[in-house]
């Protein structure tokens, strides 16, 4: 008996309305802050989740969902240990792709472009403004590292929670923000029989031209 899972049949309709050319805005970055404003009432606890890609040295990608944590024309930002996966290949390699996608408004959006750190200041910033238990998490763990067990980080975190009593654990200096600073957007919309609405925005000589793609 075969174990192969056929899903081939299953089908969804997209329903919304057209996107042109002429509704967009000439700035991606001011239509993406219209998308997501929008996305925010439909889905507030989702709307800034993001998939990172990211690629070593040799090419090979990696993906994960991470969150946006502010934009704007000085690139998306989100907050990481550098000693992670993602980070040492930030570091081979400072590339990547943000893409967002909101389900119940059946868009989509990628943002391409090269990547760099963000201050320690800003990370500094971040990392106090935290819940105490997720700063308790950050320092704890060394992100897509090996662990012996949960137990073993549960019992890291102990060790720090009696350390810092006073809740004034300090930010660890491997842990910080990044910023993308856009080259490309696409902004896709779903249409009805698959003939779907997609833009892409390119940055050339410092100006933004945009053009439909075939779906």
């Amino acid at each position: 008996m075969s174990n192969r899972q056929d899903y081939t049949a299953l089908r969804r309709e997209y329903l919304a309305n057209p996107l042109q050319h002429n509704m967009l805005n000439e700035d991606p970055v001011q239509q993406f802050a219209l998308w997501l404003e929008k996305a925010t009432e439909v889905s507030p606890d989702d709307a800034t989740s993001m998939t990172l890609a990211t690629a070593s040295a040799s090419g090979m990608p990696s993906a994960r969902i991470v969150l946006l944590k502010h934009f704007g024309e000085e690139g998306f930002a989100w907050y990481t240990d550098y000693e992670s996966q993602k980070g040492r290949e930030l570091a081979e390699n400072p590339q990547a792709e943000l893409m967002f996608y909101w389900y119940g408004l059946e868009r989509q959006v990628r943002v391409q472009g090269r990547v760099e750190k963000l201050s320690p200041a800003q990370g500094e910033q971040y990392f106090n403004e935290r819940p105490f238990g997720s700063r308790l998490s950050a320092a704890a763990s060394h992100q897509s590292l090996p662990v012996e067990s949960r137990e073993a980080l549960e019992r890291q975190v102990q060790v720090l929670t009696e350390q810092y009593p006073a809740e004034d654990l300090p930010r660890p200096e491997r842990w910080g923000g990044y910023r993308l600073i856009p080259t490309a957007f696409e902004f896709w919309q779903g249409r009805a029989n698959r003939l779907h609405d997609r833009f892409r925005y390119s940055l050339i000589d410092g100006s933004w031209k945009i053009e439909r793609l075939q779906p």
